[in-house]
């Protein structure tokens, strides 16, 4: 799925999005002016996968730590280390950096499990890219998540430690 086919998909499903361009980001650091410009729950994503080689989506609130261990034990996952960016680019469709749950959109259901963490839950808006780490765009997380599960997708929603 492209960039533009998401957006087409959107505007479909009436799901109201704002996008931002910027210089690429490649780090949640790196990211500050965004998250000034574009009010939203901004996230940090971790492409993951466990001992048994199931690959994972964990998407965090931007300031939260990561604590793979942990998140491991939560999900009975064994023991997670990060996937590679061939299997991401394989998978998802796009580069490190770049990771967002709108990749989800290019694999086939089952494939990559989806966690969000709880905090999104009570946003307004979540801030992912699109597809690409040279824009932001902000949409409604309710509505985000109904779209990944329309389209066969398992989203799972957790108090990640």
């Amino acid at each position: 799925m492209t960039e533009d086919e998401l957006y087409a998909e959107f505007a479909k499903a009436g799901i109201a999005t704002e996008t931002i361009e910027h210089p690429p980001v490649y780090t949640v650091d790196q990211s500050t002016a965004i998250h000034d410009a574009l009010p939203a729950a901004h996230t940090k994503n971790l492409f993951l996968k466990h001992k048994h080689k199931q690959l994972w989506l964990i998407v965090l609130p931007s300031d939260r730590r990561a604590d793979l261990k942990a998140f491991a034990e939560l999900l009975g996952a064994g023991k997670f280390s990060f996937g590679k960016a061939d299997e991401m680019e394989q998978m998802l469709g796009v580069s490190p950096g770049s990771v967002t749950p709108l990749a989800i959109a290019n694999t086939t259901p089952g494939e990559v499990s989806l966690v969000f963490d709880a905090a999104f839950a009570g946003a307004d808006r979540i801030a992912v890219h699109p597809l690409r780490n040279t824009a932001t765009v902000a949409l409604p997380f309710a509505a985000l998540v109904t779209w990944l599960e329309a389209r066969g997708h398992v989203v799972r929603t957790v108090a990640l430690p």
